[in-house]
């Protein structure tokens, strides 16, 4: 999955970069529509792939300031 996530991100880099050369050479048209095309990928499906993959096995509970945890702080120092 990591593979695929550094495949997806690099591409969509150079699918930006070659929206930017587009743009630059007079198509501006064609660059705007890659460039948006890109971007579109990177919100809708590297993004929550992302967000998956690194949530994956972590608690939500580990990470709320419950009085469990508040607790905790105070007994390690951390006010």
């Amino acid at each position: 999955m990591k593979l695929f996530m550094k495949i997806l991100g690099i591409s969509i880099l150079i699918a930006i970069g070659v929206g930017f050369y587009f743009r630059l050479t007079g198509e501006i048209l064609t660059g705007d529509r890659i460039i948006g095309i890109s971007v579109l990928v990177s919100a809708f499906i590297f993004m929550p792939i992302f967000l998956y993959v690194r949530w994956k096995g972590k608690r939500l509970k580990d990470y709320t300031l419950s009085e469990e945890n508040m607790k905790k702080m105070r007994d390690r120092g951390i006010d």
